[in-house]
């Protein structure tokens, strides 16, 4: 090997070593960029995964406190709607009792038709009555008129009568 290929080879050499720390240093500053960026990074994540299940948690333990409380009212519901169709049961029954009670009511007042004829033929009677009984007071009150023209008329001469008659 001569001189000149040694030196070469040694360039070569050279020349690979400055790439390989030439390399190193531009993936150590590479890395130091990513390491500004990464772990800042994964520490958010960390902190939104661990509040995420923090909000997940509480969220299933509200569910389940709603689940309890939707069991118990719907037990309590299931209770007041048997009370309500037992109600709706006794409103039937006397829904018919009033239905044959109308029933009974509305025959009794269709015997009562007959009875309402004769009531307007006395209402017709009793207004004759009254018309009769109007026209009777105007006839006495003619009387009394003429009862006390009379009086009026006779009672003067009679006076004078009276005081030549000795008895």
């Amino acid at each position: 090997m001569t001189d000149q290929e040694k030196e070469q080879k040694a360039g070569t050499a050279f020349s690979h070593e400055d790439e390989y720390a030439r390399l190193s240093e531009v993936f150590e500053s590479s890395a130091r960029r990513w390491e500004l960026i990464i772990y800042p990074s994964l520490f958010a994540f960390i902190v939104l995964a661990v509040y995420g299940f923090y909000l997940i948690y509480n969220l299933q333990r509200d569910v389940h406190y709603l689940a309890i409380s939707v069991d118990t009212n719907m037990t309590t519901l299931a209770g007041n709607m048997q009370a309500v169709a037992k109600n709706m049961g006794q409103l039937t029954t006397n829904v018919r009792a009033m239905t044959v009670s109308l029933d009974s009511i509305d025959r009794k007042v269709g015997t009562l038709e007959p009875m309402l004829t004769n009531i307007h033929s006395m209402d017709q009677s009793i207004r004759s009555i009254t018309y009769n009984t109007g026209a009777m007071n105007a006839a006495v009150q003619g009387l009394n008129v003429s009862t006390y023209r009379m009086n009026r008329d006779l009672g003067r001469p009679m006076r004078m009568m009276k005081a030549f008659m000795p008895w």
